[in-house]
């Protein structure tokens, strides 16, 4: 059991990542997981609220509470006292209600008793040109159980277990418009609060650093280039590789988009290129901390010769400290010896008279 809690607690972290991890320029999303089975003192009811990727608030079943993550945040609690009461006891609810609906999934699936997740996720994003998304759905171990349409104000089931909870939900009165209406103005409404509140931070433009790195490949003399970007804020950004000035995709690799531990974000992407084409290539880089886009040349691979006259040096120089040492400690060895015999001829003469 231990081993599948920190195997779940590893879908947990990526299924965080992902949900908070949007292309909207701006966004508030939740996420609620329960687990039936949790071991090793792990909750089993965990809720994180992220805007713009970062975490502002957290609950889980052992706390009881909803508590602030990051500074800003606190200024809620000053305009609104009874924001933290009011929030904790809604995912005191969830927490009961998640519980119970862990039972009545693992009965319908006709299911044993045994490690079994209940997730649920919703937001909304502010685009850069002003409209408006959002998404609400819920999942059962690890797969998608319902889905919320809100423009045509239904849910989707992709599975036959989820089509019961679909007529039920369906069926309520007003619903489902409620949903699309949280979603489209109370949830964006949240966001531009959150946003006036953090703006020191979630309003800030931080420009890319960008860093070449090559080498060549010894079995067929190709050059393989890595482009580095980092500590860019906001999340979007726009690098690619160019030939001749335009989109180059062949023989190109890149990673996705990353935090870092200070709140910045950080990429990368290579390509494999031919060094007599070197001068044909750059790396394109677009961000709204930058004034103007960055073209970065590609750099010739540094020689592997002065490489190793470098280690070469190294060792001999460590071969002269060694020596050195050495001989150090001989020496040092003597001048002991030395100086025991001497201690010894004067301690026999201190009972002698002196001839002066």
């Amino acid at each position: 059991m231990a081993l599948r809690s920190l195997s779940l607690l590893v879908l947990v972290a990526v299924a965080l990542r992902e949900s908070c991890l949007g292309t909207s320029s701006h966004s508030m999303k939740y996420f609620s997981f329960s687990i039936s089975e949790p071991s090793q003192g792990l909750p089993h009811y965990v809720s994180v609220g992220y805007v713009d990727g970062q975490v502002f608030v957290h609950y889980n079943s052992n706390s009881r509470r909803v508590q602030p993550q990051i500074s800003w945040i606190e200024k809620v609690g000053k305009e609104d006292p009874q924001y933290w009461d009011r929030n904790t006891q809604r995912e005191r609810s969830n927490e009961e209600t998640f519980r119970g609906d862990l039972e009545i999934l693992r009965l319908r699936y006709n299911q044993s008793e045994g490690l079994h997740t209940w997730q649920w996720m919703y937001g909304c994003e502010l685009q850069a040109d002003g409209s408006k998304g959002g998404f609400h759905q819920y999942g059962y171990d690890g797969r998608t159980f319902l889905t919320f349409d809100k423009e045509r104000l239904t849910w989707v089931a992709p599975q036959p277990q989820a089509q019961i909870t679909q007529r039920k939900w369906d069926a309520i009165p007003g619903k489902n418009q409620r949903h699309k209406s949280y979603l489209e103005e109370i949830c964006i409404e949240w966001l531009e609060k959150h946003l006036s509140y953090g703006k020191e931070t979630l309003l800030r433009t931080d420009p890319p650093e960008v860093t070449m790195s090559s080498k060549t490949e010894v079995e067929d003399g190709m050059e393989t280039h890595v482009c580095r970007v980092d500590g860019f804020y906001p999340r979007e950004i726009d690098a690619s590789w160019t030939r001749d000035g335009e989109v180059w995709l062949q023989d190109t690799l890149r990673g996705s988009v990353a935090p870092n531990a200070n709140g910045t974000y950080h990429r990368w992407l290579s390509i494999q290129i031919d060094p007599k084409d070197r001068s044909r290539y750059r790396c394109h880089v677009e961000h709204d901390g930058l004034e103007e886009p960055l073209d970065m040349a590609l750099e010739e691979p540094k020689s592997n010769v002065g490489i190793i006259i470098g280690v070469v040096a190294g060792l001999v120089l460590l071969g002269v400290i060694a020596v050195g040492i050495w001989f150090f400690k001989r020496r040092q060895d003597d001048y002991k010896k030395a100086a025991t015999s001497e201690e010894g001829s004067n301690s026999s003469s201190q009972g002698k008279t002196q001839t002066a």
